[in-house]
């Protein structure tokens, strides 16, 4: 893969826009219509393609959270052992107020709900019946014609 396309590919991973980031790998290239359809050729290289999908993986891997951490998250706050930040605006006389920052355990609502959330993930709460059955299913009409 060539430094150009690593740029165009590091581009295109800023806000997914291929045009703008052909533009800003090949400066030379100015009309939008040259570089749209060059970006879509580009995108279709098979180095190009992998390159991506391997930095979309690390940018997945990084920002965004599995079942596990949401699930050891919701179990904090059920247990009351994480802690959020609030604003409270106190009075400070004649009128005045002044707010500030402090930090807090879970109150009994937010404890109910991630209780409430972990209870669906687990189906505590299921009022259907899962029915698993094997076969085929038969229809009989036996209902007599009024003829």
């Amino acid at each position: 893969m060539t430094e150009k396309q690593k740029i165009f590919c590091d581009e295109y991973l800023v806000d997914l826009n291929a045009t703008r980031a052909y533009k800003a790998a090949y400066p030379k290239v100015k009309k939008d219509t040259v570089a749209a359809a060059s970006a879509a050729r580009l995108l279709t290289n098979v180095k190009v393609k992998t390159y991506i999908a391997e930095r979309l993986e690390e940018l997945h891997s990084e920002r965004t959270a599995d079942a596990r951490e949401v699930l050891e998250y919701l179990t904090a706050v059920l247990r009351g052992d994480s802690e959020s930040e609030t604003v409270v605006v106190e009075g400070t006389g004649e009128g005045c107020s002044k707010a500030r920052r402090m930090t807090k355990a879970p109150d009994e609502k937010e404890r109910l709900k991630a209780a409430e959330l972990l209870g669906k993930y687990y189906a505590l709460f299921t009022d259907k019946a899962q029915v698993e059955q094997s076969g085929a299913v038969q229809i009989i009409n036996d209902i007599p014609r009024d003829t």
